[in-house]
């Protein structure tokens, strides 16, 4: 663990400007360093550095941050080793902490079935070009069509004939038997508890780590004529370093491409992926040996949020295709389709043909996964009405898992087009599923709730009621569906976190006869928006805003200034809240176009003037969330439930009247 004196030291020696010109060339114009985009593709530069600031920015893809997020953004790295990097490059010696003895074991461990599965990454390699390797692996891997660079640069190996080889070269380097098992490189004969060698007599193929350690293998048969009886693929068990469901095939030769193209093709085996590979096709990946798993979906939303599956067009490919597709869509990501010409898979086809008629094949006949799981249901649904009845319900309930509201709106309409029906239809069967599923997670998050205080009776609590601004109450949270209150809710979010990133400790100085004058003193932007909340227990609906408000007040409170507070959230480890922290304290924040305009006097008047209003804008787009879930509660209430519900609106028609005369949109 590296001592927080290091870090700070580190952080304060680093010059944003300094690391990133070690990746593009930057061009001064104004205060600010400009460069085009090293996160994408772009002619004309929008990337920006402002050296007062120690902030980078692109204004066309949104990338933003400190030196540390710079390099845990480009070359993908962990806070750590982010850290580690900048010491390295300033010269900066990092002495670690002294750790616990269970610290150090847990690292030891580690690092020993690291060092064991490196090892054994090694040996493959070698045995590779002794002349067995040679005249059976090599050959094989060469009549594939990968090149020698290619065999190199990712790791291929041979595991000989001989059960022991691995084993008897291992144990005589020193390795213990214990990591060894537990890499699963050996087993153990049933008769004497002796080890030999998992794979022998295959080609092999390392598995790295997004940060490029070995962490497994797989192993391939050669023997034909034996598959009946002998498993074509034999692969690393699961350990402490290995975990097939948050591990993908090609991930750390990949992951630099994804980012710069945002685009990653999905792939199902190891040669799919060399050969793309090697034809120019860089961005892609292979869930080899397991199905795909939301971890591997996860990983890949790290570099981009847009997925091509390209899967074999057999049965079995076309219904894993479609699996993904429903899987991609709820981490709120883009899947795309493409299936090759019949016979031919990603290894093949990229054997054929040249990088430029890849990408034209690519570009002619991708579709969108969506459309494509409509067009392959249809056909199977043939002319039966019931079937077809089967089949809109399916898709709209494939739609409903789009987190997005503005991209699952689109899909609903493309959607109803697609079928000559009415979009309310669709939207209504959306409607229902996303209830269905807000509910079932309230249950869920319930039950887990009761769970904890059963099993901790003292650590359940519940805030007290404080007394906040001069505003009207609004003492509820809505329990829609997350996304749908967060899409209400987020501009006026973004609103008020961003007064308390670029202004937070600046004091609202209001006049004696204003009904936020306080004569016992000012208080400060941040101070006056928290109260206001804080009063109804009130927390951010979006998540990246929610933790950038309190990872703010947690610094707030330690007494640092605004430009401190806003340093420490761009260089700490949380991306999320370092991304929403530069976009927010540096972008010119406006309200509209009109109440700038209103506002160009100073800038104490014009906070004076707008943080309240933000705070009374914000109520009433919570009150509008609310409203709109008691509606469609309404909807399918009975008699008696309904003459609540109809009370509950009642006084919040009321409460919303208040508001919108105190933000002058009603005369009073």
């Amino acid at each position: 663990m590296i001592p927080k004196e290091t870090v700070d030291l580190i952080l304060d020696t680093a010059r944003v400007e300094e690391v990133v010109g070690d990746y593009v060339t930057l061009k001064r114009r104004g205060a600010s360093l400009w460069a085009c985009c090293p996160f994408h593709n772009e002619k004309t530069p929008s990337f920006a550095v402002t050296p007062a600031k120690g902030i980078y920015k692109c204004f066309g893809c949104g990338k933003s941050g400190s030196a540390v997020g710079f390099l845990m953004d480009y070359e993908h790295l962990t806070y750590p080793e982010a850290l580690r990097a900048l010491a390295k490059k300033y010269n900066i010696e990092i002495k670690e902490e002294e750790e616990t003895a269970d610290q150090i074991a847990a690292r030891q461990r580690s690092e020993s079935l690291l060092a064991a599965s490196e090892f054994a990454f090694n040996f493959f390699k070698q045995q590779l070009l002794e002349p067995e390797g040679k005249a059976i692996g090599y050959k094989y891997f060469r009549e594939r069509g990968l090149l020698p660079e290619t065999i190199e640069k990712y790791g291929l190996g041979w595991a000989p004939t001989s059960r022991s080889a691995l084993t008897t070269a291992a144990k005589e380097a020193g390795y213990k038997d214990e990591f060894l098992l537990e890499t699963g490189l050996c087993t153990q004969w049933e008769s004497d508890g002796s080890l030999h060698d998992r794979f022998y007599d295959r080609v092999i193929f390392p598995v790295h780590s997004v940060s490029g350690r070995v962490i497994a293998f797989g192993g391939r048969t050669l023997l034909k004529e034996k598959t009946d009886k002998i498993a074509k693929y034999v692969n690393s068990k699961e350990s402490e370093i290995y975990v097939k469901s948050r591990s993908l095939y090609g991930i750390w030769f990949a992951k630099s491409e994804i980012a710069r193209q945002d685009r990653c093709y999905l792939m199902e085996g190891y040669l799919d992926v060399l050969s793309m590979h090697q034809a120019g096709i860089l961005n892609c990946v292979a869930s080899s040996g397991t199905s795909l798993t939301e971890e591997q979906i996860r990983i890949i939303k790290k570099f981009t949020d847009n997925v091509t599956i390209m899967y074999d067009g057999d049965s079995a490919g076309l219904h894993a295709a479609i699996r993904a597709i429903g899987m991609i869509l709820k981490e709120g990501m883009n899947p795309r389709v493409v299936f090759l010409p019949d016979g031919d898979d990603p290894d093949s086809y990229s054997r054929k043909h040249t990088l430029e008629e890849i990408r034209e094949f690519i570009s002619a006949h991708e579709q969108d996964g969506i459309a494509f799981k409509t067009d392959l249901l249809l056909s199977e649904a043939s002319d039966d009405p019931l079937k077809k009845a089967g089949l809109i319900n399916e898709i709209a309930d494939t739609v409903a898992d789009i987190p997005d509201p503005i991209t699952r709106q689109v899909y609903v309409d493309t959607v109803a087009r697609r079928f000559q029906i009415e979009a309310d239809i669709i939207q209504e069967r959306v409607r229902k599923t996303r209830e269905k599923l807000a509910r079932d997670q309230r249950i869920a998050a319930d039950r887990d709730q009761a769970r904890r205080e059963r099993e901790n009776p003292a650590g359940s609590y519940e805030a007290p009621s404080a007394q906040g601004n001069s505003m009207p109450e609004v003492q509820y949270r809505p329990s829609a569906a997350p996304s749908t209150v967060d899409s209400i809710l987020a501009p006026s979010e973004r609103e008020l976190l961003g007064f308390i990133l670029r202004y937070g400790r600046t004091p609202l100085q209001f006049e004696t006869d204003s009904e936020f004058y306080d004569p016992e003193g000012s208080q400060s932007v941040a101070e006056f928006i928290d109260s206001a909340l804080a009063g109804d227990d009130i927390h951010f609906s979006n998540p990246a805003y929610e933790a950038a408000y309190q990872a703010y007040f947690q610094l707030y409170d330690q007494g640092m200034d605004q430009d401190s507070i806003v340093l420490s959230l761009l260089n700490g480890e949380d991306r999320a809240v370092a991304s929403v922290a530069a976009e927010l304290s540096t972008e010119k924040y406006e309200i509209t176009v009109h109440n700038f305009t209103d506002a160009l006097t100073t800038v104490d008047s014009w906070l004076v003037k707008f943080v309240p209003r933000s705070i009374l804008a914000y109520h009433d787009k919570r009150i509008t969330a609310r409203q709109q879930e008691l509606s469609r509660s309404l909807a399918q209430a009975s008699a008696q439930d309904g003459l609540e519900l109809m009370k509950q609106l009642s006084k919040l028609n009321e409460l919303k009247k208040t508001i919108n005369i105190k933000l002058g949109r009603l005369p009073k």
